[in-house]
């Protein structure tokens, strides 16, 4: 039985892959973490996760008040 990625895992991927795409380009806004969780039929942990490991990669920006963004040098 193949091993399954969790499912933060999967969020933080199909997130690379529409950024890579162009649907969120750099410096664009992300859906906040709640409308992403309803997106991927998740809790809004599970979603936040994802974004905090892209965060730390400097694949996207935290703004406090003002949202996630992608960054302009991390993608």
């Amino acid at each position: 039985m193949p091993y399954e990625q969790p499912l933060w895992r999967q969020i933080r991927d199909d997130l690379r892959a529409k950024i890579k795409a162009g649907i969120y380009p750099a410096g664009s806004k992300l859906p906040s973490v709640r409308l992403l969780a309803d997106e991927y039929d998740t809790s809004h942990m599970t979603v936040r996760r994802a974004v905090d490991t892209m965060i730390e990669s400097g694949e996207l920006i935290g703004r406090a008040g003002r949202g996630i963004f992608v960054s302009e040098t991390g993608t």
